[in-house]
């Protein structure tokens, strides 16, 4: 396949993305990202812990500290955001007419490939514009570098988003990553990653953070200063950073050819599943969609089959409509789980019954996890197997929405029934009842506002992550000391089911 070909694929399949309404949330939250790191002058948060010194507001420090950021938080949520190129294809038909084409396998990896990246660069792209315009806002310094500024995002962070357009590619074309399973691995291999990437031994310079560490400390030595202590993110400080001048990392060419041959191994691996992959031939193994749960069997239903035709609602009988809409709810959501999830399930409640108060809390961490992919259903599965004008006819949407969270929090209620026992004992089963209830109102409140699995399984883990690494203010669950007060979280899982219910009326009074 020629270059220019491919090029031409890649740019056709970026554009097609860009127009979709989730890239400019996307674009927005990059730009949050670039406000993050660089705080209001005097105040306690940083993105960069120096210990009580930070740089100047130049291009040199605001064009790196944002350049990795982008590189640690756009691998992580960037991937969600790419992983389903294939399956549209698939989906819409494309994928089948190129198969047609000449087009080679590798060749359509690639186009996939490069496609992807240039959805993350555009992301980096905005960032960087965000780092100028917070230098200009900031007012310490209004020389602007484009070099200074640029050449940290050339080096720290396009390299690190090969990696992840390549891995999006390879988690497509793979049978199990492919699946809802594959979002949980993405989140804690990246979270892995971002720990060993840190490392000044981190194969082909990691994230590079070692070496804008090691010229800040030598920055700091130079005026008589020292740093105990140096680390990447969001934390707040004891009392607001000064500010140093710092010019800006000096890149070696031994840095620059390890960045090279990052982006070359990304561009290598991306053509490895080309051995599996099957092309869309129906012959082979197809790709279904990536936001499918792993645990359940999708159904496969024509987009144009029939046309839907509006008709008025017959009047509703009451009784035991809503039992049943609520048994029917709770069989969808379960449904093709297989017999080993239950046995997890089965380990978990007694173990959570059987250790004390202090381990059953611990054990309540690991169940409230388990289910992240059945959760993920909520709020999804009517659209994504086509039969939303069916559900329709069910006269009231918030009937609906109430039957799907009770479903929720059944399978919460029972998969953390045994540290409920030990906490219930001990007095403290409002915590409980609260993220039993918050679990379930979150997962059917992103379903129905993004109508797809991926936006929670790629929230719920970084939520969960934070309260296993002992992070009190986000700990839904009661399984810390000094967290929320359960009517906190309770008040916050009833405003999510308003926004779900809220979401579902007007798309009815639309319809």
């Amino acid at each position: 396949m020629r270059p220019g070909m491919l090029g031409a694929l890649a740019v056709a399949d970026f554009r097609e993305r860009v127009r979709r309404p989730g890239y400019l949330v996307v674009l927005l939250a990059a730009v949050g990202l670039g406000y993050l790191a660089a705080p209001a002058t005097g105040t306690n948060w940083t993105i960069v812990n120096s210990g009580a010194y930070r740089g100047v507001y130049n291009s040199a420090y605001l064009g790196t500290v944002t350049a990795l950021a982008g590189a640690l938080w756009l691998s992580v949520g960037g991937f969600y955001v790419i992983r389903t190129a294939i399956a549209h294809d698939e989906r819409t038909g494309v994928g089948q007419l190129l198969a047609t084409t000449p087009l080679r396998t590798c060749g359509y990896l690639l186009g996939k490939f490069l496609s992807n990246l240039l959805v993350l660069g555009s992301m980096a792209v905005t960032l960087a514009g965000t780092a100028l315009v917070l230098q200009l806002a900031r007012g310490e310094s209004r020389a602007v570098d484009p070099v200074a500024l640029l050449l940290p995002f050339a080096l720290f962070t396009l390299p690190v988003l090969a990696l992840t357009a390549a891995a999006a590619v390879v988690f497509e074309t793979t049978p199990v990553l492919r699946t809802g399973v594959g979002n949980l691995v993405w989140f804690f291999l990246s979270m892995a990653s971002i720990v060993v990437g840190q490392s000044a031994n981190a194969p082909l310079g990691g994230f590079g953070v070692h070496l804008f560490a090691d010229s800040m400390r030598d920055e700091l030595a130079a005026r008589g200063l020292a740093v105990t202590e140096f680390a990447l993110g969001l934390m707040y400080l004891d009392s607001p950073p000064r500010a140093i001048p710092w010019t800006g990392v000096d890149f070696t060419a031994g840095f620059v050819g390890e960045r090279f041959v990052l982006v070359l191994v990304a561009a290598v691996a991306v053509t490895l599943p080309a051995v599996w992959f099957g092309r869309f031939d129906p012959a082979r193994a197809v790709v279904p969609a990536a936001s499918a749960p792993a645990t359940a069997a999708p159904v496969e239903l024509p987009a144009t089959a029939y046309p839907v035709v509006s008709s008025p609602r017959t009047a509703s009988r009451r009784g035991r409509s809503f039992g049943r809409l609520l048994a029917g709810e709770l069989r969808i959501l379960v449904r093709g789980v297989s017999w080993w999830w239950w046995l997890g399930v089965a380990v978990l409640v007694v173990a959570g019954a059987a250790l004390p108060v202090g381990a059953s809390r611990a054990t309540l961490v690991a169940a409230w996890v388990w289910p992240v992919l059945v959760w993920s259903r909520l709020g999804t599965h009517a659209r994504e197997h086509g039969v939303e004008a069916l559900l329709g006819a069910y006269p009231s949407p918030a009937g609906r929405v109430l039957a799907q969270w009770l479903a929720g929090f059944l399978l919460t209620a029972l998969v953390g029934l045994g540290p409920a026992v030990r906490m219930a004992a001990a007095g403290d089963l409002g915590d409980w009842l609260s993220g039993a209830a918050f679990i379930p109102a979150l997962a059917l409140a992103l379903g129905v506002l993004a109508r797809t699995h991926r936006l929670f399984q790629a929230t719920y883990p970084a939520l969960w992550y934070a309260v296993a690494n002992g992070v009190a203010g986000l700990d839904y669950m009661g399984a810390l000391a000094g967290g929320p007060a359960p009517v906190g979280v309770g008040a916050v899982a009833a405003l999510l089911l308003v926004v779900a219910l809220a979401a579902t009326a007007t798309r009815e009074a639309r319809r």
